[in-house]
């Protein structure tokens, strides 16, 4: 993990570079590009995660249904579940490999904002280092409410309680963490929901014609 949060941290430091070129630099900014970048590069993956990920949250109905019928018949149970999916054309093990390419790459970035070293100056807007948790909570705030609406817009209609109370409880868990993270790995969490939110949005409208 050493190795890719490496790399995260020269990828913030080159984008910091040519921003400092072009007289504007600025750590903030940097990290924004280059959560931008790592969204954009990582779409395809994040598409198919998602997508297999709404499919098999809105077969739970049908699934829960067949579990409770033959809970006492394991391979029929098994047997039902496949044609299932077979009929929804739904691959269960679809969203995996998406997640799995994706996980190190996230926890690398993690790692790398987390305990980057800024070199100068790290102010951002309001403020004056994003080494240092955010002091009057807007990015951790932030960080609650977009982690909520892009939970939101993958939760079919009439998501079961266990998904709904989730819902809730991971915006809240989010913020709670936020508030003693560093500014710059907030900033690259709000960025990074603000992208899935538009990103999911543009599948949800092209699903929709």
């Amino acid at each position: 993990m050493d190795f890719l949060s490496n790399i995260v941290q020269q990828v913030i430091t080159v984008i910091y570079s040519f921003l400092q070129g072009i007289g504007f630099a600025n750590y903030g900014v940097a990290i924004i590009i280059m959560t931008v970048l790592v969204k954009l590069l990582l779409y395809p993956l994040t598409k198919k995660q998602i997508e297999s990920t709404k499919a098999m949250m809105e077969l739970q109905p049908k699934m829960k249904a067949i579990q409770e019928k033959y809970k006492d018949d394991k391979q029929r149970l098994n047997m039902e579940l496949a044609n299932l999916y077979k009929s929804e054309g739904v691959n269960p093990l679809a969203g995996c490999l998406p997640l799995l390419v994706q996980m190190p790459i996230m926890i690398g970035i993690f790692y790398g904002i987390r305990d980057f070293h800024y070199e100068g100056s790290a102010s951002f807007l309001w403020m004056q280092s994003i080494s240092n948790p955010d002091p009057t909570y807007i990015l951790p705030v932030l960080s609650a409410l977009t982690t909520f609406i892009a939970s939101k817009q993958t939760m079919p209609a009439g998501g079961g309680a266990q998904n709904k109370m989730m819902m809730y409880f991971m915006p809240l868990f989010i913020g709670y963490i936020s508030l003693t993270f560093p500014g710059g790995l907030v900033l690259y969490w709000v960025v990074m929901n603000i992208m899935q939110i538009g990103q999911q949005y543009m599948m949800d409208k092209a699903a929709a014609k």
